[in-house]
């Protein structure tokens, strides 16, 4: 029962609305009863109701089963402040401007906290002509590799997918670059600045 919604989450957004239990009850059609017991964990809500309980509370369905009530606090959408996504199944990456709740092969995705490179990721970014070549001195085997560059600017992001067996190396644009990144499937991302 842990990846359903609990009594818990629902009181603290059912507060956060400022509604009463039984104006909650009145938005999905049920008893004010029966959303004491889902808060008192006397019981569970029926799927049939995630849906319309999550519009009453204004979240996705997703956040309630999550338990996170996610607001984007980036509304200017500087890109430099966006979140990456990396899904350990397949590989996809997922940029967001701001905070968001990402699921990818049935899993529901943290965010990506990125670590300055270190003495094991070593980020050299160095510039040649107008470009940054980008590289990082990591062994890039079937097993462990870096995935992925990326370089980050308040206007866009370049990316370049790597590939094991191959040089963790790539070219960017200057373009106003703030953040290069460089992901390493064993150990997760990591920062450097030009």
């Amino acid at each position: 029962m842990d990846n359903y919604v609990t009594g818990a989450v629902i009181r603290r957004l059912r507060e956060d609305q400022r509604l009463t239990q039984e104006e909650l009850a009145a938005r999905i059609h049920v008893s004010g009863k029966a959303v004491s017991k889902w808060e008192t964990g006397q019981g569970f809500p029926d799927v049939s109701l995630l849906e319309p309980l999550a519009k009453a509370l204004r979240i996705s369905v997703l956040e309630l089963l999550s338990g996170a009530d996610v607001r984007n606090r980036n509304r200017s959408s500087n890109l430099v402040r966006g979140k990456l996504y990396v899904c350990p199944v397949c590989g996809n990456v997922i940029r967001t401007v701001g905070e968001a709740v990402v699921s990818c092969c049935g899993l529901t995705l943290p965010p990506c906290e990125p670590e300055p490179a270190d003495a094991e990721h070593p980020i050299r970014v160095q510039r040649v002509e107008d470009e940054y070549w980008v590289t990082v001195d990591h062994p890039m085997t079937k097993e462990h590799s870096i995935s992925f560059l990326a370089a980050v600017s308040d206007h866009g992001m370049q990316f370049v997918k790597l590939y094991p067996e191959g040089p963790a190396e790539a070219r960017f644009r200057i373009d106003r670059v703030a953040k290069v990144y460089a992901y390493c499937n064993h150990h997760g991302l990591f920062q450097a600045s030009p």
